[in-house]
């Protein structure tokens, strides 16, 4: 096959994960997550207050944190991909506005930030082999007492600010 070509149809399977895993994690399927992550894949959430570890214990985090939102809405609108062979490293910008009942009220707030990703060409496709969520901003802060500004995520640019 033409690389160019194949380097395209690599790329729309990556898009579609990146689709897949917010959609996974806005509609809480986590089922859906075993066919975005490898099952052996290291994640890292913890540039937004979240945990760091591997698939499973990440993917049970997920479980029992989302749910306190009553409606998520990841935007992956940009990604970039360097693909080399069967290996591929992704960025990919997030937009996630955010919806909660307090009380009497509904709180609205806004994360956004960047995936960085490692991918694998598996038989079943690419997957993450690891990611680090580089959070960026939330607007207003998403829980009572922390702080204005997240954390900075592990081996980024943002770890020096």
């Amino acid at each position: 096959m033409d690389d160019h070509l194949q380097y395209l149809l690599d790329r729309r399977e990556i898009d579609d994960l990146m689709a897949r895993y917010c959609q996974a994690v806005d509609r809480h399927r986590w089922d859906l997550l075993d066919a975005v992550f490898t099952p052996d894949a290291r994640l890292d959430y913890s540039s937004a207050g979240g945990v760091a570890g591997p698939y499973p214990e990440v993917r049970e985090w997920l479980a029992a944190s989302v749910p306190q939102m009553e409606v998520m809405h990841h935007l992956v609108p940009n990604t970039t991909v360097e693909i080399d062979g069967d290996r591929a490293r992704a960025t990919s910008s997030f937009l996630d506005p955010n919806v909660r009942t307090e009380g009497e009220g509904t709180y609205v707030f806004t994360v956004g930030g960047y995936y960085h990703d490692e991918l694998v060409r598996t038989p079943e496709g690419w997957r993450i082999a690891r990611r680090v969520e580089e959070t960026l901003f939330w607007d207003p802060p998403p829980f009572p007492g922390m702080p204005t500004r997240p954390g900075p995520a592990p081996g980024t640019a943002a770890e020096g600010r």
